[in-house]
């Protein structure tokens, strides 16, 4: 079964919001998150910031990779769950890290931060309704 379908035939709350809007909503947080994130690699290469600054800001990036192949590559729910966690958890440690450093950083992932919050429990709503 394509995953596509699969997710479409998943039980989900009445608040979803649509498939469609997940594309232009991601599209525009990837570029906030290259820019911001790219400045926070950047600094941290040339020692401008101690480079554990950067950590929080790596992880985020990977936990947030995993979600599609976890989500519709294993059709995994529960594994989608942990990790939408992760990033979610990464992302405020990220941002309470850098927000003495580089504010403008932390207020530019705001956008992220609110998506990845309503994402989160999206997320575990779905999970817990299709257990």
């Amino acid at each position: 079964m394509d995953s596509y379908l699969w997710y479409s035939e998943l039980i989900k709350p009445l608040w979803a919001p649509p498939s469609w809007i997940f594309g232009p909503v991601w599209t525009v947080l990837y570029i906030l998150i290259v820019l911001s994130f790219g400045k926070v690699f950047w600094m941290a290469w040339k020692k401008e910031i101690p480079r554990i600054v950067a950590l929080p800001f790596v992880l985020n990036l990977i936990f947030n990779f995993a979600f599609t192949p976890l989500q519709f590559g294993l059709k995994n729910n529960f594994l989608a769950a942990i990790d939408i966690l992760l990033v979610l958890g990464t992302l405020i440690w990220a941002l309470s890290y850098i927000r003495s450093r580089l504010k403008w950083i932390a207020y530019v992932n705001i956008p992220y931060l609110l998506w990845v919050s309503f994402a989160t429990v999206l997320q575990l709503t779905i999970t817990y309704l299709n257990k």
